[in-house]
């Protein structure tokens, strides 16, 4: 029985939290903020879009406004939701920690394309 802190969609069950990077852990909220990226979009909208349930998806919107990577604002009946990317940049700083590892990686893998390019074709 998951504890009273989990959300679940699709039977597995996920910690809800004010962690931004628990929250954007969970693919379906990462789906929806690479949606909100384009600009901003009504509850609808989205489900429409991700073809999810309304009440997940209103479920993964109350926890991207509680790390504040979403805001909403009412026109209307309708309820916009809004990316919030200023607060994208801590999770941007501190994957930069890694870069380096992916960066040689494609050094590697330009340097070898650039050799077989040049290298003499045989039949």
């Amino acid at each position: 029985m998951p504890s009273p802190l989990t959300y679940s969609h699709k039977s597995i069950y996920y910690p809800v939290t004010t962690d931004i990077f628990t929250a954007i852990a969970q693919p379906d909220r990462r789906a929806i903020l690479e949606l909100l990226a384009t600009g901003t979009h009504p509850v609808g909208s989205i489900v429409e879009a991700l073809q999810l349930p309304q009440p997940a998806v209103s479920k993964h919107l109350a926890i991207l406004r509680k790390v504040n990577l979403v805001t909403v604002e009412k026109s209307g009946q309708h309820r916009l939701y809004r990316l919030n990317p200023q607060e994208l940049q801590a999770v941007h700083a501190w994957i930069q920690t890694f870069e380096r590892f992916w960066s040689h990686q494609v050094s590697r893998i330009k340097e070898r394309a650039e050799r077989l390019a040049r290298a003499p074709k045989t039949s």
